[in-house]
């Protein structure tokens, strides 16, 4: 009875979530926000708790978030990090500072302490490769000289990450100062050593996990990859590091067949992810943090078009192609999301999660609508400056006399 009600729940989910993907197909925005709100729907408080399939679900939303690093890795080789490292850091430094300051002061202002101000930082300083990718392409973008700026930040900040969670994992767990620094120095380590190998002997690896059947391309790829992650985890690096790490490590043909392979089963876990936070969020929370939510998502909206301007026009972009990197990098997704279950998982803050996801919801809904018109607006608010100026500047003509007044005149004198 127990297996049949789990298929019954887990099925459902599963028809829910490609209704749900439609929906959003429909309005050509991004699904996120969606299946965040059915997890909220059928999770703690919500309109029909789940039982027998949340155990399932939670493993599921593991699979999900290993499989949303390894993609992003994928997308990236070796050589390509070190040149963006050498090329923008400062772009990144620049985006830390402005993106990752509000969620840090945020978490302070709300007296959460400085843990939870660690992890909100990262909630408002990465932004969501996916929605951004699938919106510059949506936009008929892709091709745009500000393009590679923008995906030059996203791969910064897909670095970083293999920095910072570590960290916030070792913060999260409670483990002390010296504890915390054997993780980081792990973490940087394997890190630096992949890198490494993946420069030196890439190709090396990519003819040994190379296979002319698809099959056998997938299990390989997909075992190593959890096997990698699992690893990671038992020394207290972050799973999602390690999926990364052998993204980066896979290059040319393989890694093209294994994103082809791999990409419905990201889409698959990935959506079981977000209706898993949604499962362990009470929507009666959301309400209280609904104003901080959105009073952050009006700032780090602010700064991240900053970010994304500056970096331009360190890039000599045009005007209207910096206004567009801006407006293309405010959304907010699944690594917001990622960071913040970290949190929600350990129990650190109880008002963590209702206020990252409706601060997900906000920007994951605004984030299109930014790179769409943030360019126009900017154009438009020029144009009325520039004619105020110029009216401004410009004498009023004397008043001109009327026939009249100059007949009147004549008589007078």
């Amino acid at each position: 009875m127990h297996s049949a009600v789990l298929l019954i729940e887990f099925g459902s989910i599963i028809l829910g979530l490609g209704l749900l993907g439609r929906v959003a197909a429909r309005f050509q925005f991004s699904p996120i926000p969606l299946y965040l709100l059915a997890g909220l729907a059928f999770g703690e408080g919500g309109l029909l708790p789940l039982g027998a399939s949340e155990e399932f679900v939670a493993i599921g939303a593991e699979i999900g978030v290993i499989l949303l690093l390894l993609m992003l890795g994928l997308e990236y080789t070796a050589s390509d990090l070190v040149s963006n490292l050498k090329s923008h850091y400062p772009s990144g430094l620049v985006d830390c500072a402005l993106n990752a300051l509000p969620g840090a002061a945020a978490a302070l202002l709300l007296g959460w302490g400085p843990v939870a101000a660690v992890v909100l930082a990262g909630v408002t300083w990465i932004s969501s490769s996916g929605v951004i990718a699938k919106v510059l392409g949506d936009l008929g973008r892709v091709g745009n000289r500000e393009t590679p700026v923008i995906l030059s930040v996203l791969v910064l900040e897909d670095l970083a990450m293999a920095v910072y969670l570590p960290i916030v994992t070792a913060l999260v767990a409670g483990v002390g100062l010296a504890a915390g620094s054997v993780t980081l120095a792990i973490a940087l380590g394997v890190a630096g050593l992949v890198l490494f190998v993946a420069v030196r002997y890439g190709r090396v690896i990519s003819r040994f996990v190379s296979s002319d059947d698809p099959e056998k391309l997938l299990l390989v790829v997909l075992g190593l990859t959890i096997l990698v992650a699992g690893v990671a985890q038992q020394l207290q690096v972050s799973a999602a590091v390690g999926a990364f790490l052998v993204g980066i490590a896979l290059s040319g043909e393989v890694a093209e067949g294994a994103h082809t392979l791999l990409s419905p089963l990201r889409d698959l876990f990935a959506a079981v992810f977000f209706v898993f936070f949604g499962l362990h969020t009470d929507p009666a929370s959301i309400p209280p943090v609904l104003l901080p939510a959105l009073a952050l998502a009006v700032v780090t909206a602010a700064t991240k078009i900053a970010t994304g301007y500056w970096a331009a026009r360190r890039a000599g972009i045009s005007v209207k192609g910096r206004w567009r990197t801006g407006g293309a990098l405010v959304a907010r997704g699944e690594f917001s999301i990622v960071i913040a279950g970290l949190a929600v998982t350990a129990g650190i803050e109880p008002s963590l999660g209702p206020l990252a996801t409706a601060y997900v919801l906000i920007l994951v809904v605004v984030g299109p609508l930014t790179a769409r018109y943030t360019e126009p607006l900017a154009a438009w608010w020029a144009r009325r400056r520039a004619a105020g100026t110029t009216d401004a500047a410009t004498p009023a003509p004397p008043p001109t006399e009327s026939a009249g007044s100059r007949t009147e005149a004549s008589v007078k004198d």
